[in-house]
């Protein structure tokens, strides 16, 4: 709950006004987010779901970083090492004086709010420094506020709430290799007999990673579950089944496994139609879908864009053979 003095402020909107000639906030915090990652069920793969539409993680945004404690001993630190004698003297009298009113004892936030260890943390930017967005990683302005463990975060733009821990735990969502079965399988596949292609079940488990807040009681829980498997033969003399490609999952499992008298046309599967022989081999790309849902603690849901995780196999083809007497 925000007081009147400020030692309580909420407000994400206020900015650490000072930056150095280079462009940069000086004294700016090297900030780590307080969120705790956890595997809830399945897991065991290290691959690193792609967003299947142009949607990505965030590249930036604002969480706890700091307790009081640790907020004094960065400034204090900072102080301390800091060469300003060789800033501008209205640069140094502003900074202070920014400083003061900011961490004075008379300040928003009265001695780092020393007083209110245990009780709250100081929020700051965070940056992705993994994104791919390069730009998107500064488009979060320098801040610092205050909330208490029993206050909700601010509502604000790039403020950490429940969807935003959701996409934070999509980010670090560990799915296993894609790992096809085929028939026939370790040989040579053969023009004009098609391949059956089913999904090993141990690839088959839904995988859920929460996204928890620490000491404010907030998670998210975001689940990837097996969807569809889209097979690319690697080469236009081939025919996939079905035809589109797409394999959708049906009563657990994508594709049919082969057994000893099974023929006709695989319900996953391909049919290559010439040999491999003047080519090396075709890549067969397997990339499965996988859906995403999240809950969270306080009782709401919703989805996320699908994540693709993709493998290449090599495939030799070859012609049947046939003894003319």
């Amino acid at each position: 709950m925000a007081e009147a003095n400020g030692r309580r402020e909420n407000d994400p909107t206020r900015q650490d006004p000072v930056e150095t000639d280079a462009g940069h906030e000086a004294g700016e915090l090297n900030s780590q987010a307080r969120i705790t990652f956890t595997v809830t069920s399945g897991g065991g793969g290290s691959g690193a779901l792609k967003s299947s539409t142009p949607w990505t993680p965030p590249a930036c945004y604002y969480a706890p970083t700091h307790t009081p404690a640790e907020m004094a001993a960065h400034w204090d630190d900072f102080y301390a090492n800091t060469n300003r004698d060789t800033w501008a003297d209205d640069m140094r009298e502003s900074f202070d004086s920014s400083h003061e009113a900011r961490f004075g004892e008379d300040g928003e936030f009265p001695d780092y709010n020393k007083d209110l260890q245990d009780e709250g943390m100081f929020w700051t930017r965070v940056i992705n420094r993994e994104h791919p967005d390069h730009q998107g990683q500064m488009a979060c302005a320098a801040r610092t506020f205050w909330v208490d463990f029993t206050d909700p975060p601010p509502p604000g733009p790039g403020v950490v709430d429940s969807t935003l821990l959701a996409e934070l735990a999509w980010e670090r969502t560990r799915v296993p290799d894609t790992e096809v079965s085929l028939n026939p399988a370790d040989v040579p596949q053969k023009v004009n007999f098609p391949t059956w292609v089913w999904l090993d079940d141990a690839a088959f488990e839904p995988v859920s990673v929460r996204a928890e807040l620490d000491g404010y009681g907030l998670w998210a829980e975001t689940t990837a579950t097996p969807a569809r498997l889209t097979l690319r033969p690697g080469t236009a003399d081939a025919t996939t089944h079905p035809s589109s490609g797409v394999c959708e999952a049906s009563a657990g499992t994508i594709g049919t496994p082969w057994t000893p008298g099974a023929s006709g046309t695989p319900p996953c599967g391909i049919t290559y139609t010439r040999a491999t022989t003047n080519s090396g081999t075709y890549p067969l790309s397997a990339s499965l879908t996988w859906d995403i849902t999240w809950t969270d603690s306080l009782g709401d849901s919703g989805t996320l864009p699908d994540g693709d995780f993709s493998t290449t196999l090599d495939i030799t083809v070859e012609e049947v053979q046939t003894i003319v007497r």
